[in-house]
């Protein structure tokens, strides 16, 4: 398999598998991690997904260029359906320990947290060939960053350091190498003690809003307050809290 899919408790690990090619994207990573995802999202047992790159050189080194040929996209109409980690409502983390370059960049920033090993170079590298991100990098990544960064990396095509993605935010946190998996681990599990029905509203309401009007983004968050006030979880966090012991979630 080009993605090693693995579960363990709550957590779902997904591993790009191409360690001699950097983890390099080719159709059989997209088609592998789509059919995880699907898996992830569907999966009631599991609540947070990590996203990571096997060996210690590269997250994903963007896509594999034998493979990627000049000529027309493929029509909308005829292309397989995929599924993105900000189109899942469940929380997922990049633990990035290596090159995100180019598309592994754009996957890195579907995540909703990324955590980066020190000697981790992040970019989008696309007008270097000639070309452009076209993954959502352009879209992403001018939203995450000040504007004047996201262009100087984009028209540059240059890489930045762990540090450097650190200091404009492009990443919650830079850790040894060693400790990348352990400390995405630790964040999981973190996300995990919380209510499962209020954390995926929460990242609904944070995506969903992103592009509305402070109203239209405020009455969407009350919809979805309204929706999670109803559930068993909350009345069980809500109990919990009062008892005070640790409270026991079902994502129901």
């Amino acid at each position: 398999m080009a993605v090693d899919y693995q579960k363990e408790g709550r957590i779902a690990i997904f591993t790009i598998n191409r360690p001699d090619v950097l983890n390099a994207i080719n159709a059989q990573v997209s088609q592998d991690m789509n059919e995880a995802m699907l898996d992830f999202r569907d999966d009631p047992d599991l609540w947070v997904g990590i996203i990571t790159g096997a060996g210690e050189k590269s997250f994903s080194a963007g896509a594999d260029i034998t493979g990627f040929r000049p000529g027309p996209a493929v029509p909308r109409e005829e292309r397989t359906e995929r599924v993105r980690a900000d189109q899942i409502w469940k929380p997922f983390i990049a633990a990035i320990n290596g090159y995100a370059l180019g598309g592994g960049l754009e996957l890195a920033m579907t995540c909703d947290i990324r955590i980066a090993a020190e000697h981790a170079r992040l970019g989008l590298p696309e007008v270097r060939i000639g070309f452009m991100p076209g993954g959502g990098g352009t879209q992403r990544l001018p939203r995450f960053v000040p504007r004047a960064k996201a262009a100087e990396m984009l028209l540059t095509g240059q890489h930045i350091d762990a540090q450097e993605a650190y200091r404009i935010g492009l990443v919650n946190k830079v850790v040894p190498l060693a400790q990348l998996m352990s400390t995405a681990r630790e964040w999981a599990e973190a996300i995990c003690q919380a209510g499962p029905l209020g954390v995926r509203a929460v990242k609904e309401a944070m995506i969903r809003g992103y592009n509305m009007t402070l109203e239209d983004g405020l009455q969407l968050e009350r919809e979805l307050a309204n929706r999670i006030r109803s559930t068993e979880d909350f009345m069980e966090g809500a109990r919990a809290f009062i008892e005070r012991r640790r409270p026991v979630y079902k994502a129901k």
